[in-house]
């Protein structure tokens, strides 16, 4: 790992942490780092065009919606907004601004919704204005754009996650299991 470099494994998101913990800080600190977010809001919103695509909703239905800025070691390092179905996630800690005992893959269980894929796509691209500002970005410094859709046995999206982080310090690690 390359100095201040902080691998990002997505499969850490992808199931209950063992103990409980919030995975984000656990990762950060494992590289002698601290990670600590700050979750801007929650609550129903109308669903995006690419968010209702990804969740099999029309353009516009209600969807629950997250937005939360991830720090490392104090400095803004990521924006995420996660994105659940309405009849998963009305009612729940996934619709208000609390912290998640566990994080929000271990309610989704508890709940009955147990992820066992995703499917992510990462694409490079400039900052709109506001990305830019909260993310203390230089003007002419790009973003990667993770997009996670995480599905269920039966293939129906429990949640999609749009990620936009700045390149430098990121090393993003999948690992792929055949057979």
């Amino acid at each position: 790992m390359g100095e201040g470099e902080v691998i990002s494994a997505s499969t850490h998101y992808l199931a209950p942490s063992k103990d409980g913990g919030d995975v984000w800080s656990a990762e950060a600190a494992s590289a002698g780092r601290r990670g600590t977010q700050k979750i801007v809001s929650a609550g129903e919103a109308a669903a995006p065009e690419r968010v209702a695509d990804l969740l099999a909703v029309d353009q516009g239905a209600p969807v629950v919606a997250r937005r939360r800025i991830m720090y490392l070691d104090g400095e803004p390092c990521e924006l995420t907004d996660t994105y659940y179905p309405v009849e998963i996630a009305r009612g729940t800690g996934l619709a208000g601004t609390a912290k998640i005992r566990g994080g929000a893959v271990r309610l989704l269980a508890e709940l009955g919704h147990v992820g066992i894929r995703a499917r992510e796509d990462v694409v490079a691209r400039m900052p709109s204005e506001s990305e830019r500002v909260e993310l203390s970005l230089q003007a002419d410094e790009p973003v990667l754009e993770l997009t996670r859709l995480t599905l269920d046995a039966h293939d129906r999206p429990i949640q999609a996650d749009v990620m936009v982080m700045p390149p430098r310090g990121q090393k993003l690690r999948y690992e792929i299991r055949i057979g």
